[in-house]
């Protein structure tokens, strides 16, 4: 036999509630679990830190040791060649080499630096001179 009132839906008559009740909206109860613990910012001793990191240093070396060596099972081991090459000096140009001709204006040259070398335009004179001697011998 069926229901009288229409069956399940919204109620317009407000049937089932009291004049002087109000209607609230309570949300079920949840699964409450208590909120994580966050990690001390200052757990442990020094000791047992720095003793953690020895022992998390010593783990990530045996795992980065182990992954080299099955890289090397399967590609190889790895090899180093090393070549020596003769490097031979560079032919010296004549810029460098000092003649015996301009030898007296680069030694002047560089004296007059070693004295002056708050001012060095004082040398300038000493620098035209031995611009000069190079010019004419090469």
């Amino acid at each position: 036999m069926p229901r009288s009132g229409g069956g399940g839906g919204f109620r317009s008559g407000g049937g089932g509630f009291r004049s002087g009740e109000r209607h609230s909206h309570v949300p079920a109860t949840q699964n409450a679990s208590p909120a994580p613990v966050p990690a001390s910012q200052n757990g442990g001793s020094r000791l047992g830190r720095f003793g953690s990191s020895i022992a998390d240093g010593l783990g990530w070396g045996a795992s980065n040791a182990v992954s080299h060596r099955a890289v090397d099972a399967v590609l190889g081991p790895r090899t180093i060649h090393v070549q020596h090459e003769q490097v031979s000096a560079p032919a010296p140009s004549s810029h460098y080499i000092d003649s015996d001709a301009c030898s007296s204006h680069n030694k002047a040259f560089q004296e007059c630096v070693n004295n002056h070398s708050d001012d060095i335009s004082r040398c300038q004179i000493y620098l035209d001179m031995l611009s000069e001697c190079r010019q004419s011998s090469g």
